[in-house]
């Protein structure tokens, strides 16, 4: 008996000392990966593929820093070892799976980007991915150019409910290129945002008759994310940002195409083809 428990402590140790992460498989590549669902497996993801994904970053402690809904891209062959899109390969549609991938290549290889200051260059995170649909590349254009018919008359109906709002609410400033409306209501005297820094703010949503939608002040909880990052924020809300010090606050108009676009938010709160205002409070520059 003492043997077999010997043979088997050994048996253990092995495996703990081959797999730091008890309950992940050791892939290709270095990939350490937990398959949460198993979905359609005759629709799997290869390189080339376009996919439709709900995806969450998060530290090894489990504390996530990002998460974004009905998030569409196209899994790029990598030219290096552990990427994300690799990851992407491993799984079919309906799948739900959890990754160990490194950080720093993450960071620069995949977003292209500084990694952030509250991750190590040997640091590992964590990537949740629930793959909700795969398209080959021709199933993808068909599809884009049959969507491209019926957007062009719901974005032309929201041009005219923003051009109402403007005209009522008397705003009489010009939108920025990118069609947004920047109206600030306090200048800080903190720090600009750059590309890598680490932000705080606070916001609340509403659609253009005023309803509310959504509010960090009422959860008592601001935003902190990592300004200059993908899949972060909204892009007209990035925008407003980059215009802002710490301490200012602003109030700002955003068309659909640089808010939630021709698919809406997470959960459906905000509908396809919808401009929206948030009032912003920049809190902190990191």
């Amino acid at each position: 008996m003492n043997i077999i428990r010997n043979l088997s402590f050994v048996v253990l140790f092995f495996v703990s000392c081959q797999n730091p992460y008890p309950g992940f498989t050791r892939a290709d590549e270095g990939i350490f990966f937990k398959l949460l669902k198993i979905g359609e497996q005759d629709r799997c993801c290869q390189f080339g593929d376009f996919v439709t994904v709900n995806i969450e970053y998060a530290t090894m402690n489990d504390s996530v820093f990002f998460a974004g809904n009905n998030i569409v891209f196209q899994v790029i062959r990598p030219n290096f070892l552990g990427s994300i899109d690799k990851c992407l390969t491993m799984m079919c549609k309906g799948d739900s799976a959890q990754f160990i991938i490194s950080a720093y290549y993450f960071y620069t290889k995949t977003l292209e980007s500084a990694l952030p200051s509250f991750l190590g260059i040997d640091d590992k995170m964590k990537i949740s991915i629930k793959l909700i649909d795969v398209q080959t590349q021709e199933e993808f254009e068909f599809e884009r150019m049959a969507f491209a018919y019926w957007v062009e008359d719901l974005g032309e109906y929201e041009k005219v409910i923003l051009n109402q709002f403007i005209r009522q609410e008397q705003i009489d400033i010009l939108p920025t290129e990118d069609g947004i409306f920047f109206i600030e209501q306090k200048i800080g005297t903190g720090n600009l945002v750059s590309a890598g820094d680490t932000v705080a703010i606070h916001y609340e949503g509403y659609f253009l008759n005023g309803r509310f939608f959504d509010s960090t002040r009422q959860r008592n909880q601001p935003l902190e994310f990592v300004y200059g990052q993908q899949w972060q924020v909204i892009p007209g809300l990035e925008k407003a940002l980059g215009r802002m010090r710490s301490g200012g606050k602003a109030l700002v108009i955003i068309p659909s195409e640089q808010a939630f676009g021709v698919v809406g938010s997470v959960r459906d709160i905000v509908p396809p083809f919808t401009s929206v205002v948030f009032e912003i409070e920049l809190i902190n520059v990191k």
